[in-house]
């Protein structure tokens, strides 16, 4: 049996919009597909499905998919699913009032402690990092990754 990586990876940043707005721009597949992912699959509800889909992604413009599952989707408060189909991670995000905003905090375990495991975790506490700011600068701003030039 592999036990886990010990440490999750957590994120927080503070967006200067109302929380339900946030919520709505990270936890629905509509708001979801305005700044990050392409024709986003999210069953809004425990038991529910949830696929990332990406197209031309990036400067390695990576097309791809995650899929898991809604363990827990409280409006405005508090999403929870799995991704990693093979060796499932459990990512929590919480939603909170702040003076300024929402205060958005990722926090995301269950990495097996082998070297497809630590891997895996690397590029996901670089993405979650990505992720959060992508999601500031839209909902802050309007704006939206376009990727690279086309050669």
């Amino acid at each position: 049996m592999v036990s886990e990586i010990p440490a999750p990876i957590v994120h927080k940043t503070l967006i200067r919009k109302p929380r339900s707005e946030v919520f709505r721009l990270m936890a629905t597949g509509q708001g979801i597909d305005r700044w990050f992912t392409t024709d986003m699959l999210l069953e809004e509800h425990a038991g529910g499905r949830i696929e990332f889909r990406w197209e031309d992604w990036g400067p390695d413009r990576y097309t791809g998919s995650s899929s898991g599952t809604v363990l827990e989707y409280i409006q405005d408060e508090r999403f929870v699913f799995t991704w990693w189909e093979d060796a499932p991670t459990t990512i929590t995000i919480e939603f909170a009032d702040d003076e300024e905003g929402c205060i958005v905090t990722v926090n995301e375990h269950g990495y097996q402690d082998d070297p497809t495991g630590w891997e895996r975790c690397l590029e996901c506490a670089t993405g979650w990092g990505e992720a959060l700011t992508l999601l500031k600068f839209h909902a802050e701003y309007g704006l939206v990754y376009e990727g690279p030039p086309d050669a």
